[in-house]
């Protein structure tokens, strides 16, 4: 059965930053803050580090940085669904700016994954790409503009967070929206989890920062913080 996730949640990308022991190290980190913190944490890993990621730690949701569509049989280098399931990913990103799709591939991709009960975690640059995508009904939807993408040093304003998370919404209120691009700190996290987005996320702002390790936890107890402030909010 597909993973149900709690929001706010927060993500992490590793992208190609870091491999081999460092992947781990920076994942059991990211377990112990997901515990300490009660917050359910996504862990986007290369495809090489899956299995070990998942064998070592109890918390995370990890999902495949990207799948083929192929089923188990001749495909010489493709990335078979079933193989990233049996290592442990419970999930699959497509469309990222740095590994963008066709329309026709998304939705195989996405078709895909429904028969594995995948999660999927759904890039998209602008506010018409996001309204497209999500006539997908991705689980998730993460609209981001590419130029911000990577440690530029600039952030999703909030005119553009709220008005894409009013157009996502609009299509399918069940689509969870999350906001990730140029996020460098945990106030950043803080700040659009209470503008209404359903989680934050970061790559290079954590892979590039001067102390990796305490910036991961950083951001996971701002999502925790923020959760806390919309319960009140919603309380009272």
């Amino acid at each position: 059965m597909k993973r149900k996730i709690r929001t706010p949640y927060f993500e992490i990308g590793t992208k190609n930053y870091i491999y081999g022991d460092d992947v781990l190290r920076y994942a059991k980190a990211a377990d112990a803050a997901a515990e300490k913190y009660d917050i359910d944490v996504l862990f986007i890993t290369p495809c090489t580090e899956i299995r070990r990621v998942a064998e070592n730690t109890k918390n995370l949701i990890i999902l495949a940085p990207y799948m083929d569509t192929l089923r188990p049989g001749r495909g010489m280098a493709d990335i078979l669904p079933e193989g990233l399931k049996a290592a442990g990913a419970e999930g699959v990103v497509v469309n990222h700016c740095e590994k963008p799709m066709s329309v026709p591939a998304i939705k195989a991709t996405i078709d895909r994954a429904r028969e594995l009960e995948f999660l999927v975690f759904a890039c998209a640059d602008t506010v018409d790409e996001a309204k497209a995508l999500a006539q997908l009904h991705p689980d998730i939807l993460n609209p981001e503009p590419s130029e911000l993408i990577g440690g530029t040093g600039g952030v999703s304003d909030m005119g553009y967070v709220k008005e894409v998370i009013d157009a996502i919404k609009a299509i399918d209120p069940n689509i969870m929206v999350e906001q990730a691009a140029g996020i460098t700190n945990g106030q950043q996290v803080y700040d659009f989890i209470m503008a209404g987005s359903e989680a934050a996320g970061a790559a290079s702002g954590i892979m590039n920062a001067a102390d990796p390790l305490a910036m991961i936890d950083e951001m996971i107890a701002a999502a925790r913080r923020a959760a806390d402030d919309l319960k009140k909010q919603a309380q009272g």
